[in-house]
């Protein structure tokens, strides 16, 4: 999963464009990033029915990864199995807030490149440096100590790659594997550096948020029969081959999906019952194992209908303190939950005797699991937080309060 842009971006943005930290993001006029006039005040700053959402898909890719290292004896479940479709739900997501966060800006004339990057680079690299270093110090004990592992997976053009978050920029799976859930933030970091490519894409259809979907989708359409022909799979299979063609048109319909936010008012049963219904028909889905695709397009609704919950005051618990921290937290939970997988099955392997192959018994998946959301908790706070506040405050130039809000 990748790292969609915190809603703490929205704050910042309020600060730049308007007057205070607290100030809701305007609706967006003809002078906006898409000329769709909302019909009451549009999106509040802080959607919180999306940062909730982003914990729920961060434990489906972990869910995932853990139902592989068990016995099929034990049972199968189809939603997990599709859980790994999660990644492309945050590609969306992320079209999505970033249209919200930086849309008036780069519509106004006022949005900054620079600026924009260093903010991409602080939400993204304090923690991919730190859980990537300790891969590396993982790899060294474990040659030091002449603990199993394969040398092809660790080489030293893999982690050069994985640095600099280029390794799902080629087609090959070869030693780009320091870290497998981090092919998505080299997607990620892609999209991010076309992002004015993307807000002019927008700006040309401002008047047509429909079709700036249809786009989206013929973009999916397209690059999926090409990258079906290339690499003989389907596109949301796209991972460090290439996988930078996936995120392509999802961020696309991520912001069309916004757009089309801001040209509805529905009550805030509707918004409900949406939500429901888009959940529902995402979860039957998954549960029928119908094709990725079909899958990733339901995704859609289910982002638009949640932040439809911001709107209309629906959000519920989804708005609870304890359901927004664990969404905030979801990023080091992604990038972390593989690492620890990896150590625990290798040192129990040396232990036991034999290959790191084994299945795990759900105790251990269960503790496993308890240990590693301790530590993405610990990273978001102790990594992630700070160091976003560092990195925005030596290279913007502008003070940063605690929460890492300008």
């Amino acid at each position: 999963m990748p790292a969609p842009p915190d809603m703490r971006d929205v704050r910042d943005q309020c600060v730049t464009q308007l007057d205070g930290p607290s100030c809701p993001v305007r609706p967006w006029g003809p002078s906006r990033l898409t000329s769709v006039t909302p019909t009451r005040e549009g999106y509040p700053a802080n959607l919180r029915a999306l940062t909730s959402l982003r914990a729920f898909l961060a434990v489906g890719v972990v869910l995932f990864h853990y139902q592989l290292q068990w016995d099929p004896a034990l049972g199968f479940s189809p939603i997990i199995e599709r859980s790994r479709l999660a990644v492309d739900a945050f590609f969306m997501l992320s079209g999505f807030i970033l249209a919200h966060v930086y849309g008036p800006a780069f519509a106004a004339g006022t949005f900054s490149y620079r600026r924009f990057i260093v903010a991409r680079i602080a939400r993204l690299y304090p923690l991919h440096l730190a859980v990537l270093g300790g891969v590396l110090v993982m790899v060294i004990v474990a040659r030091t100590a002449g603990v199993r592992y394969d040398p092809s997976t660790y080489t030293i053009e893999g982690f050069v790659k994985t640095l600099l978050l280029v390794q799902a920029w080629f087609p090959s799976q070869v030693g780009f594997n320091w870290n497998g859930p981090s092919w998505s933030l080299s997607a990620e970091w892609f999209a991010y550096l076309l992002f004015p490519a993307y807000a002019l894409i927008a700006m040309k259809l401002r008047t047509r948020p429909w079709a700036l979907l249809l786009v989206g989708v013929l973009g999916f359409i397209l690059i999926d029969a090409i990258y079906g022909q290339l690499f003989g799979k389907v596109l949301p299979r796209a991972e460090n081959d290439m996988g930078i063609l996936r995120i392509l048109p999802e961020f696309l319909i991520g912001m069309a999906l916004y757009a089309l936010g801001h040209r509805w008012q529905w009550s805030r049963a509707v918004a409900i019952d949406a939500s429901v219904i888009a959940t529902l028909c995402l979860l039957l889905a998954m549960q029928f194992s119908l094709d990725d695709r079909l899958v990733v397009v339901l995704a859609a609704p289910v982002i638009l209908s949640w932040s439809m919950l911001a709107r209309v005051a629906g959000e519920g618990p989804l708005s609870a303190p304890l359901a927004v921290f664990c969404g905030e937290a979801s990023f080091a939970l992604y990038l972390v939950h593989m690492p620890l997988l990896v150590a625990y099955k290798g040192v129990a392997s040396e232990f036991r005797g034999i290959d790191s192959g084994f299945y795990m018994s759900p105790l251990e998946l269960a503790g496993l699991f308890v240990v590693t959301v301790v530590a993405a908790a610990a990273l978001h706070l102790g990594v992630e937080k700070p160091g976003r506040r560092w990195i925005r405050r030596r290279f913007e130039g502008r003070p940063l309060s605690a929460s890492g809000a300008v």
